[in-house]
């Protein structure tokens, strides 16, 4: 197996390894910083080699869900990559490498092209933002030209206004379920709560509380669900699609009626970012609490959550 560092070998005696190594160890940038690091090489042998290169690249890829694609013409074209960033240099001219470790400093600017915007980070099922360094190392004739990819993160800069809690409270009755198309076959519960906030600092747990105050079912499972809606498309027509991001249960089996159940979920990083909204795509934030009787009826209330980075 090839260990985490991409290791490379050449024919014969000869191994060589190429790593690239960010100077802050969270890999954490924001817009106009420089992202500066060592490249890393490691060779057996002195290293023959027709040039160093790295690029700095951002890209959103956005993509279909099966059940869209077809829907809008206009969708085949919506869905390119969107550039964000590029840059490239060349690091070091056509020479030789010494033998043993040799360590390469680079530094780039983080500028987003023209008068685009570096969205922050995010890996998502239909949309995806992403930016890399690439390292490139030309090879004479024979040899195989090395290559090396390190993945980097973008935040946004931090809203300067005091993130103001929006507390909500909830009551669960069958009246007041949606979609359910005989009402009058539920058995009768109440469930009482309050989520903290709706506008959610992303580096702050979702927070409240939630109690069963009566049910004529035993209840099975309590969970809370938190969702990510990905929107793509453009003026012709969307495709919107809602997929689970995790899954956290909260309470187990029949809870005693009238206890306080806290709620707390935190964010998980890559998976979730600030709520964003642009011409060709949005990615929004939902958190359900998903109740689970005896008798498997499945009771959920949905919440629409606002993510900002505070």
């Amino acid at each position: 197996m090839i260990p985490a560092r991409c290791r490379f070998s050449s024919a014969g005696k000869m191994s060589v390894s190429l790593d690239i190594r960010l100077k802050r160890a969270n890999k954490v940038y924001h817009e106009g910083e420089r992202v500066s690091g060592v490249l890393l090489v490691n060779s057996r042998d002195a290293l023959q080699h027709q040039g160093v290169s790295l690029s700095l690249e951002g890209l959103v890829n956005l993509q279909l869900s099966s059940k869209s694609v077809g829907v809008f013409e206009a969708f085949y074209n919506s869905v390119k990559p969107i550039q964000l960033v590029s840059s490239n240099m060349e690091v070091v001219k056509p020479g030789k490498i010494p033998a043993g470790r040799t360590e390469i400093p680079f530094e780039f600017p983080l500028q987003a092209k023209g008068n685009k915007v570096l969205y922050e980070t995010y890996h998502g099922v239909f949309v995806n933002i992403q930016y890399t360094l690439r390292c490139d190392m030309r090879r004479p004739l024979l040899a195989k030209d090395l290559s090396k990819t390190c993945e980097f993160m973008v935040h946004c800069q931090p809203q300067k206004s005091k993130l103001q809690p929006n507390p909500v409270e909830f009551s669960i009755t069958p009246e007041t379920l949606q979609n359910v198309r005989e009402r009058s076959s539920l058995p009768r519960f109440l469930i009482r709560g309050h989520l903290d906030a709706t506008s959610c600092a992303v580096t702050q747990p979702l927070t409240g509380e939630l109690v069963l105050e009566s049910s004529e079912v035993a209840i099975k499972s309590i969970e809370l669900q938190l969702v990510r809606v990905e929107t793509c498309g453009c003026a012709e027509g969307y495709a919107r699609d809602a997929t689970e991001i995790q899954n956290i249960q909260i309470a187990e089996g029949d809870v005693c009626r009238g206890l306080s159940i806290p709620i707390y979920m935190v964010f998980p990083r890559l998976f979730t970012c600030p709520t964003l909204e642009t011409t060709n795509f949005k990615v929004e934030f939902e958190v359900n609490i998903v109740i689970i009787l005896q008798d498997d009826h499945l009771i959920t209330e949905n919440f629409p959550l606002k993510l900002v980075r505070v």
